[in-house]
């Protein structure tokens, strides 16, 4: 009887042996070479000196994230609060100014790279430096009642070089980009009933001439390719693809709807119209939400070049 006691405290003592290993294994805690009863009393205020490790720890990881979201922050509010800036000085007619602070925005944010180490902030002003660069090419081009429909291809041509680069380093999914031609042909009816609506809203601010000299098939064929895959699709993936959610991945979804909206609205003072940056920014929530919704890059960019379509060609011409 005394063999089968001793036998059971033994069996009693492995089992409490294997018990401590494995919790002190799966909270990382080396094993000692301390007798079993030790191990036992001495387990509970060792387990607590852990979870107070843990906890330390999380809370510096926590501060640690908190001071890189502010920064990150900062950094974005720095660039975007100049931008503005020279597009209400485009506005007002303070145009060679407005050049001079997107040329400095243009040299800053490439410099960044140098001195910022930070890959967030890196990716927040590669998606950024797109708007100088849309700004100084827009610029570079005649007022727009005096261009030509093929003189859009050239500088789109040109921007889509360094769009496609921030496209690429962003380490976005084809999801979050909207790559995706899901109900492609509904989206085509429904940006052509879109386009007509919203371009005519448009055309009432603005009134522009047409780009084109009639309304025949290969005028509006033409018409409808360089609005549609040069200007809409260059600039839906800077505002949308990029833009958009990188604002939403460093703010949140509102915010980063809001502000990239007012953004794409800012770009529009080249018209000399606050009407028409308002009714921009109103454009931009309104195609921003269907993007956000649809996650659908040809949508907004077949809505962006209809609209387009409608204000530069068909509505001039009929009425």
């Amino acid at each position: 009887m005394q063999n089968i006691i001793n036998s059971l405290n033994k069996i009693k003592k492995l089992n409490s042996l294997i018990t401590s290993v494995l919790i002190r294994g799966l909270l990382a805690i080396p094993p000692t070479d301390e007798p079993v009863s030790n191990m036992e009393c001495s387990f509970i205020p060792e387990t607590g000196g852990v979870l107070e490790q843990i906890s330390v720890e999380t809370l510096e990881k926590t501060d640690e994230e908190k001071s890189k979201t502010k920064k990150l922050r900062i950094f974005t509010a720095i660039p975007i609060l100049f931008i503005a800036l020279a597009e209400f000085l485009i506005i007002s007619g303070r145009i060679q100014t407005a050049i001079w602070i997107h040329i400095g925005l243009l040299i800053s944010l490439t410099l960044s790279s140098i001195f910022i180490k930070d890959s967030e902030i890196h990716k927040m002003h590669q998606s950024l430096i797109l708007l100088p660069v849309l700004r100084l090419i827009n610029l570079s081009m005649p007022a727009y009642y005096e261009k030509t429909l093929y003189s859009f291809i050239l500088p789109y041509g040109i921007l889509a070089i360094p769009v496609g680069i921030a496209l690429t380093n962003q380490g976005l999914t084809r999801t979050q980009l909207g790559m995706t031609f899901k109900k492609i042909w509904l989206y085509f009816a429904l940006s052509i009933l879109l386009g007509l609506l919203l371009g005519g809203g448009e055309y009432l601010i603005i009134r522009t001439n047409s780009l084109i000299l009639d309304l025949s098939t290969f005028n509006l064929l033409m018409l409808s390719i360089v609005m549609i895959f040069f200007v809409g699709l260059v600039e839906e993936i800077i505002f949308r693809s990029i833009l958009q959610n990188r604002l939403q991945i460093a703010l949140d979804n509102l915010s980063g709807l809001v502000i990239t909206s007012i953004l794409f609205g800012l770009m529009h003072t080249g018209y000399g119209s606050r009407s028409e940056v308002l009714y921009a920014s109103f454009v931009g929530i309104f195609v921003g939400y269907l993007f956000y919704k649809t996650r659908s890059l040809p949508l907004v960019t077949m809505i962006h070049g209809f609209i387009n379509v409608f204000v530069f060609g068909i509505i001039p011409l009929l009425l």
